[in-house]
């Protein structure tokens, strides 16, 4: 029976040349097999919780949506905002009415609009300068409304 050791006298001869207690060995032992053991539900429950806060923060935005759309239904319902929106969109006119539409006036002048194409600030830096130009070429009319 020599050559068997057990594990209380290996446990003995480890803590003897650390300079600690056989227990005080042991209670580390099962800490960390307990933290071990614990560590990956752990990590799944704030996982699953960082989960439920973004599903809840979802939820709630769509609440605020929903509110918003039913405002809107609410009011399509009443038959004056109807018709407000069908003359505004449709250009509809009541029996009776005349309607003129001016072609070619612009509605929105600017102080600052000198009829002057608007320079591209976007160019990058290092592009030869026939790419400059076909880029600025190519912006200009981007954004501006169709008369």
């Amino acid at each position: 029976m020599k050559g068997k050791i057990s594990l209380r006298g290996a446990l003995d001869n480890f803590a003897g040349r650390r300079g600690i207690s056989t227990r005080l060995l042991i209670l580390f032992i099962v800490l960390f097999g307990v933290a071990v053991t614990l560590a990956p539900p752990t990590q799944h429950y704030f996982a699953q919780r960082a989960q439920i806060s973004a599903l809840q923060a979802d939820v709630a935005s769509n609440r605020a949506k929903l509110q918003q759309v039913r405002a809107e239904l609410e009011k399509w319902k009443d038959p004056q905002y109807v018709a407000s929106q069908a003359r505004d969109r449709l250009h509809f006119v009541l029996p009776g009415e005349r309607q003129y539409i001016i072609l070619g006036a612009q509605t929105d002048l600017n102080a600052d609009n000198t009829g002057a194409a608007p320079v591209n600030q976007d160019f990058p830096l290092g592009v030869p300068w026939y790419s400059r130009l076909i880029s600025s070429i190519t912006s200009v009319g981007v954004g501006a409304e169709n008369p």
